[in-house]
């Protein structure tokens, strides 16, 4: 098995611990897309995850193998401050719930309850202990095994 291909098998399955998703909260998305699409090659496509509220746009080598998503971020829909751009990094976990317990044990810090997002997973927005902010993710095809 080549390294691409066990990367590519570790991102499906969503090994516990293993980066399986990134994310590019940027303004504005059309020039960002082209940016990235210019100096990396990648494709981009709708998803219907923003619904009807944001665009949400999946990214990857290949725009039928996905490994991250873009979207445009508004200051109106946060509130009224101006969000800066930023990236989140999503790691796979075998159960969310436990592993948010387990992270402030450790000294982590919670930003937000996980929470069950249809047809994705249940996800989480933890802080680590010097600050640094990350995502866990129990995929939904886990969530009958850890439940």
């Amino acid at each position: 098995m080549t390294e691409k291909q066990q990367l590519e098998e570790t991102v499906e399955s969503g090994h516990h611990g293993a980066f399986c998703w990134t994310e590019f909260a940027v303004r504005p998305l059309e020039s960002c897309k082209n940016f990235y699409s210019e100096i990396f090659g990648w494709k981009f496509q709708e998803n219907e995850a923003g619904g009807t509220e944001f665009q949400y746009l999946e990214f990857g080598l290949d725009p039928h193998q996905p490994f991250g998503g873009m979207f445009d971020i508004d200051a109106v829909k946060n509130g009224g401050d101006e969000p800066k751009p930023h990236s989140n990094v999503y790691i796979a976990v075998d159960d969310a719930d436990r592993t948010a317990a387990e992270a402030v044990e450790a000294g982590g810090r919670i930003l937000g309850a996980p929470v069950d997002l249809p047809g994705v997973g249940r996800l989480c927005q933890i802080e680590d202990p010097t600050g640094a902010a990350f995502f866990i993710i129990q995929p939904e095809s886990k969530g009958e095994e850890a439940r």
